[in-house]
């Protein structure tokens, strides 16, 4: 074997070798921050934060920044969980999207309710939404760099715009825009999110852009739209993803997909994956990510709803005892059939 030979083969080995190193978000260190949902928990397991360091550069607290798990009484506050997971990030140079600053959903009851158990007023309940937000975002500041400000006010009933929430029952709208004039006086950097699912669903669309829309027209700090992407193997299209990202990009806002998991199921009522779900999984992943790639200009960072098969929301969701596979990585940590065609 000639000395060309050998340091050819040495070469090509090298290569393989680095390669066979890199995570997904080296392969997007070009267009897009890659993050991922995790808990408090995952952090106290090695192989797991190796794994978190290897794929990702960018975390979501799954649920430990929401109000009711990080604010559960008035005067008490419960930052261990958040603390936990902005110090790994800030000691591994991971970037931090916080979520959520307000929600219909995972909201203490004291929030809405005095003492005697009355529905407080607009201006008891803004005030206290006020000193949420200053609390939460104050205690970050410099550390979280994006905060999903209001999640899913829009509603999904036919001919309603807004969700009828405890919120909008005592506020009207007006929590909405309070909710990002908040955040942004707390942290004038900080980028400020509305976040909602369903968000390429041409009658969603249209009551999100109508949101988006008014509020900046007001000259309120919504400054980008999260689309929480929790599709399947058959949905969206890719004629209603374009479309929807063209819409938002439209008002002069950036993009992030926030959530994002493809379910096997189509079907609430399956209770087994459908047959070649892994090539129509890996199918629609791989359209999904030449879209992402193609609006690399408005879509900032894409963000996965956990880390692997091993656990995912939709287990036992919406049908009871109903295993679901909507991640790149399977049950073991290894890389899916997708998770190639996402990784090209």
């Amino acid at each position: 074997m000639t000395t060309a030979i050998r340091l050819l083969l040495a070469a090509t080995l090298l290569c393989g070798t680095a390669r066979a190193q890199q995570g997904l978000k080296d392969h997007y260190k070009s267009y897009f921050p890659i993050g991922v949902a995790i808990t408090p928990a995952h952090l106290k397991d090695s192989s797991l934060t190796t794994f978190i360091r290897t794929h990702f550069n960018s975390l979501t607290a799954e649920n430990a920044m929401k109000m009711e798990p990080i604010h559960p009484e008035e005067r008490r506050y419960n930052w261990a969980g958040a603390d936990a997971i902005v110090q790994f990030a800030t000691a591994n140079g991971l970037k931090v999207r916080g979520h959520t600053l307000c929600w219909h959903n995972q909201a203490p009851k004291w929030m809405f309710y005095d003492a005697a158990g009355q529905l407080v007023s607009k201006e008891v309940l803004l005030a206290r939404l006020r000193k949420h937000i200053f609390d939460v975002v104050g205690r970050y500041k410099g550390k979280i760099y994006a905060w999903d400000v209001v999640n899913e006010a829009i509603s999904d009933a036919p001919g309603e715009w807004l969700r009828n929430s405890l919120w909008h029952q005592i506020c009207g709208e007006d929590f909405i825009a309070q909710a990002f004039l908040y955040a942004h006086e707390a942290d004038p950097e900080a980028v400020l999110f509305y976040n909602d699912y369903n968000t390429e669903d041409p009658v969603k669309r249209e009551k999100v852009y109508r949101l988006i829309k008014k509020l900046r027209d007001a000259h309120v700090p919504v400054q980008a739209v999260g689309l929480q992407a929790h599709w399947s193997v058959k949905n969206p299209t890719r004629e209603l993803l374009e479309t929807a990202i063209k819409q938002y990009a439209s008002l002069g806002v950036k993009l992030q997909v926030t959530e994002l998991d493809v379910s096997v199921f189509t079907n609430d009522k399956a209770t087994a994956p459908p047959e070649n779900w892994e090539e129509q999984q890996a199918n629609q992943y791989d359209m999904f990510f030449q879209v992402f790639r193609q609006y690399r200009d408005v879509i900032t960072g894409v963000t996965f709803w956990n880390l692997s098969d091993r656990s995912s929301w939709l287990d036992n969701f919406p049908v009871r005892g109903r295993k679901n596979y909507p991640l790149l990585f399977d049950e073991k940590l290894q890389p899916k059939k997708a998770y190639y065609r996402v990784a090209q």
